[in-house]
């Protein structure tokens, strides 16, 4: 239980510090005018993947959470739904891009942008703090 709550806590950083990379990438890109390759699709993709890898912890971890005698409190629900939202947004922008006949910087900008936005009030939601942990039950 310990063990997956901190592997939950400790990939925020690392889904946090991809968005942060990509938004800059994708920004740069865009202001610049610089031509589309395919690192676009493998920065998107990465910030994707380890917010899925995240979400899908933070599930499993929901679910172990009634056996550890931690309390599920209703504000998890918000926590859930925005990283859920969250995800959807990065894959539907990074989807929509891929499959437009000249993709561009601006929708892959607005999905980890705002999967970014998502993610914080998220990890607000539950009162913690975005670059602190808190210890397990607490």
């Amino acid at each position: 239980m310990r063990m997956l709550y901190y592997a939950h806590s400790g990939l925020r950083y690392l889904v946090l510090l991809m968005g942060l990379v990509a938004v800059a990438y994708f920004a740069f890109g865009l202001a610049t005018k610089r031509p589309v390759d395919k690192s676009v699709r493998i920065i998107g993709s990465s910030f994707a993947g380890l917010l899925d890898t995240q979400i899908l912890l933070g599930i499993i971890l929901l679910g172990v959470l009634p056996q550890s005698g931690w309390a599920f409190y209703p504000a998890f629900w918000g926590h859930l739904v925005m990283m859920v939202a969250a995800a959807g947004l990065a894959h539907a922008m990074l989807v929509i891009n891929r499959k437009r006949p000249n993709p561009g910087y601006l929708l892959p900008l607005i999905g980890v942008g705002g999967a970014l936005v998502l993610i914080i009030g998220g990890i607000l939601s539950i009162g913690r703090s975005l670059m602190a942990s808190t210890p397990i039950g607490g």
